[in-house]
């Protein structure tokens, strides 16, 4: 059985309202949060696992965000499939309730922060399942329809735990997106699509132009961007996402390290910094935040700087 609603305060707006009003702070990167809690993350299943053996962990690491600022929280359910969860001998029916409870964790959360604040389901690219490194790379061998019935029944899990969005993030390719987008139109919910780039292209190698494109025209999309990516790449993404649709803009990359595969570690130095939120916001930015390596302390101070920006 599903466990009972989490009571809250629902938003007073809708988020796509939010983001005409104005800037809307998204929270950090959930692994590295969990890694500073102490939680081994070396699975399959990444923080996915997290949901099973230890949710109180995930639920400290959504409410650090709320503390630091985060008016949005993603879930912890961008590596929770029902195919990955069946390799571990979790049935259906307790991966469904496994995914519902990464929007309750969220609401939880988001629940002591004591201002608006929404929750986003996240829906990571079909790579991440495989938990082979080909989510950043995409072209997985598979048509639209494939990879359309591979999302379906997790996106509609997700959805009818009620979170305030879909977060469609970290897609590497068009195709998948257009498979998400099929996907998400029978759903009654509002998502965001972001893209992970390198340079000027999906990781796919496809022009960004081309990869925003899909969007253009889809009122249920409330905005397309960027994540998980170089914070470099993506000062040059956000400009061409909105000249391309026209819709707010979600930016929220990495710290700027590289990770050392044969290290097993991060290397070089973080470029994430508040003050390249104002080329951001000039460009179209509307949702913006962080992915891999940036913590709480980050989105604190970016909360920080957005505060002191739009007094």
């Amino acid at each position: 059985m599903h466990s009972a609603r989490t009571p809250y305060d629902p938003p007073r707006r809708t988020l796509g309202d939010a983001l005409a009003e104005g800037t809307v702070l998204l929270d950090g990167g959930l692994s590295n949060q969990l890694e500073a809690q102490g939680c081994d993350l070396s699975d399959a299943l990444w923080s996915a696992r997290l949901l099973s053996e230890a949710p109180q962990q995930i639920e400290a690491a959504h409410t650090a965000y709320a503390r630091a600022g985060a008016q949005v929280l993603i879930t912890a359910s961008y590596q929770a499939t029902f195919e990955g969860f069946a390799r571990r001998g979790i049935g259906r029916a307790r991966a469904a309730e496994l995914m519902a409870g990464s929007v309750e964790a969220a609401r939880r959360a988001g629940a002591t922060a004591g201002r608006e604040l929404w929750v986003a389901a996240s829906v990571g690219p079909y790579g991440a399942m495989l938990a082979d490194g080909s989510e950043y790379r995409g072209r997985y061998g598979l048509t639209v329809r494939e990879l359309a019935s591979f999302h379906r029944p997790r996106a509609e899990t997700l959805a009818a735990a009620g979170p305030d969005v879909l977060a469609l993030e970290t897609v590497p390719d068009i195709d998948e997106a257009e498979a998400l987008l099929h996907v998400v139109q029978d759903l009654e919910v509002p998502v965001w699509l972001s893209y992970s780039v390198v340079g000027d292209r999906t990781r796919a190698g496809q022009p960004l132009a081309e990869a925003f494109r899909l969007v253009a025209g889809i009122d249920q999309v409330v905005a397309v961007g960027v994540n998980c990516c170089d914070p470099a790449d993506a000062d040059r993404a956000v400009e061409a996402a909105a000249e391309t649709t026209g819709k707010p803009v979600v930016v929220y990359p990495n710290s700027g390290e590289d990770w050392d595969a044969d290290g097993r570690d991060w290397v070089g130095r973080s470029t994430f910094e508040p003050g390249r939120v104002r080329d951001w916001q000039r460009a179209g930015a509307r949702l913006v935040g962080g992915c891999c390596r940036v913590g709480p302390s980050e989105i604190a101070a970016l909360a920080t700087w957005l505060d002191s920006t739009e007094a």
